[in-house]
């Protein structure tokens, strides 16, 4: 019965601490907010979700949806819809606002506060936008997060960048493992809306 009801009781405690305006079924998603997922059916699948600078979350077992620019039910469906071939029938989700963007409480000011804003989500303690000192490498980064949950999949973090010259994304993938176990590590330095994913490890990985 408890692990029927803890998923309603989160959600009733996210409710309760959830900015107000994020309350509102009219508010808009934003770049850069925190969602929190929530599946009754399988509550290996709820964590939060960054809505990454292009406006999308990565559902765990449900790929890439768009998330900005939709309210809360509408992401809610298009999250719910995008888990559906993983069950039997579609199953119960729920998705809230766990944190806003700063750009969505605070007026633009060129980066206010100081500091590079970078993005990292996936399995981390603390997924969310960023700011660290300029100069930082993924590494020393990586230090500062508050720790790897133990479903990361730590030989497969990737850094995602987008080269505003030519347009591409360039992508980095570091062995945090290998690090550990003695090997030199790469020498990344953290840029501007650089995004960190730290995947979720596979069956048997």
């Amino acid at each position: 019965m408890w692990s029927f009801l803890k998923p309603l009781l989160a959600l009733a405690l996210l409710g309760l601490a959830a900015p107000a305006v994020a309350q509102d079924t009219s508010y808009k998603i934003h770049p850069g907010d925190t969602l929190q997922l929530d599946v009754l059916e399988d509550s290996t699948l709820s964590r939060p979700l960054l809505v990454l600078p292009d406006g999308t979350v990565a559902v765990p077992s449900g790929g890439v949806v768009k998330a900005a620019g939709l309210t809360l039910p509408q992401a809610q469906a298009a999250v719910t819809a995008a888990l559906a071939p993983n069950f039997a029938k579609a199953p119960t989700v729920y998705l809230s606002v766990g944190q806003l963007s700063p750009t969505a409480s605070a007026p633009a000011s060129g980066g206010g506060g100081g500091g590079t804003q970078v993005f990292v989500m996936g399995e981390v303690a603390k997924p969310g936008r960023v700011s660290v000192t300029a100069g930082t490498t993924l590494l020393q980064f990586l230090a500062e997060t508050g720790g790897l949950t133990p479903f990361a999949a730590t030989k497969r973090i990737q850094l995602r960048r987008m080269d505003a010259k030519t347009g591409q994304e360039k992508l980095w993938v570091f062995d945090y493992d290998a690090v550990m176990a003695g090997k030199p590590a790469p020498t990344i330095r953290l840029q501007k809306g650089d995004v960190i994913i730290v995947p979720a490890r596979r069956l048997f990985e």
